[in-house]
């Protein structure tokens, strides 16, 4: 499960984020395009925009359920 504690500093505020255990495995970004990107720099993905309908928040959750190393959070 994603810890608070290591929220990678890219996130926007709002439920869902990443952590620092993110490995860029891409499932994210390919469930959830609208709301998840890569950091280049970091080589690491980030919530760059909050959901904002349904559809949104049922494609983050997704990508979190999926997420092969629990890095995506929703509080």
């Amino acid at each position: 499960m994603a810890e608070k504690s290591k929220i990678l500093p890219k996130n926007v505020a709002g439920n869902f984020y990443v952590d620092e255990t993110c490995i860029d495995c891409e499932v994210c970004r390919e469930i959830a395009p609208a709301n998840f990107t890569r950091d280049d720099t970091s080589r690491k993905s980030f919530v760059f925009a909050q959901p904002d309908n349904p559809a949104d928040v049922a494609a983050c959750t997704a990508a979190l359920e999926e997420c092969p190393v629990e890095a995506i959070g929703n509080d």
